[in-house]
């Protein structure tokens, strides 16, 4: 039976791993889970959403983990502002909020780490070494410590999504992967923690990042199936505005994510990231038959 918590009251806060697997034994049931990083939008609130319309339980995580940035990355800089996302998450109604510390997760002496191995050589793995390990170990952590019965991913971070789904697969882990639409401002651009980094110039300027993925699906619609057609299609855009260095655009089988050559005759996934100053700014459209 299924002990909802009271929404009155406001949500649980949750602050170790041990006080997280106490509360959730004794709220048993079917679980949404939303992982976060917290500094909250609309993108993570529409997760929230949907986890809360297929679940009679849903918890959502903040934690900025460390392991999953690297030398020079913005981790101390990374935006934060919990009282704010504790009372949007109050306001969204959620069950229980799941806030443990970097030494709760990582106490002294730890050495445990997954590793999705190929999945994880290229695209953003390339770019970032070390990133999708601190990813994958943070993740499987978050899962032990709430038991979730689905958990809440958004499409926007693809390469995540596709080595989360593999992990769960590869470690017989009982959790159903829920993929969700990228959620976007009405200019296009996907809805980021990060564009609050963004100027002015530069933010009137990232909406190209959309507009380049959606030339290279015009053109997929218009029947083009060479996957340096469609690449360069999404370059000549970006290329186009002087704030924007294209740090690269990828056109890849959209399960192992092996880059494409020549003639595309299976689903691809179509990625990009765009410089912004030091900002990263990463998009993707998936190119599948039904969308010629």
């Amino acid at each position: 039976m299924t002990t909802p918590a009271n929404p009155a009251s406001g949500p649980d806060i949750l602050t170790t791993p041990a006080a997280m697997q106490r509360w959730r034994r004794d709220h048993p049931g079917e679980l949404g889970f939303v992982p976060t990083m917290g500094y909250l939008h609309d993108g993570h609130l529409a997760l929230v959403r949907r986890a809360k319309a297929e679940n009679p339980l849903n918890v959502v995580s903040i934690f900025v983990n460390p392991t999953q940035f690297g030398p020079g990355e913005d981790y101390e800089r990374y935006p934060r502002d919990e009282q704010r996302d504790l009372s949007l998450l109050r306001s969204a109604g959620v069950d229980a909020v799941y806030l443990p510390s970097p030494a709760d997760m990582y106490p002294p002496g730890y050495q445990t780490y997954v590793t999705v191995e190929a999945l994880t050589r290229r695209l953003e793995g390339e770019a970032r070494p070390g990133h999708f390990r601190g990813v994958a170990t943070v993740v499987l952590k978050l899962f032990n410590a709430v038991s979730p019965t689905r958990a809440y991913f958004g499409r926007k971070d693809a390469q995540q999504l596709r080595v989360i789904r593999r992990m769960v697969r590869d470690l017989d882990l009982p959790i159903e992967i829920v993929p969700c639409d990228i959620v976007r401002e009405p200019d296009g651009l996907a809805m980021s923690s990060r564009n609050v980094y963004l100027s002015p110039a530069q933010r009137a300027a990232a909406p190209i990042v959309r507009r380049a993925l959606d030339t290279a699906a015009t053109a997929w619609a218009a029947g083009e199936r060479d996957a340096e057609a469609l690449r360069q299609a999404a370059r000549n855009v970006i290329s186009s505005e002087p704030l924007a260095q294209l740090e690269y655009v990828s056109l890849a089988d959209d399960e192992t994510l092996e880059e494409l050559e020549g003639t595309v005759d299976r689903p691809a996934l179509l990625s990009l990231v765009v410089r912004f100053g030091p900002t990263r700014l990463l998009d993707n459209i998936e190119l599948r038959e039904q969308h010629a």
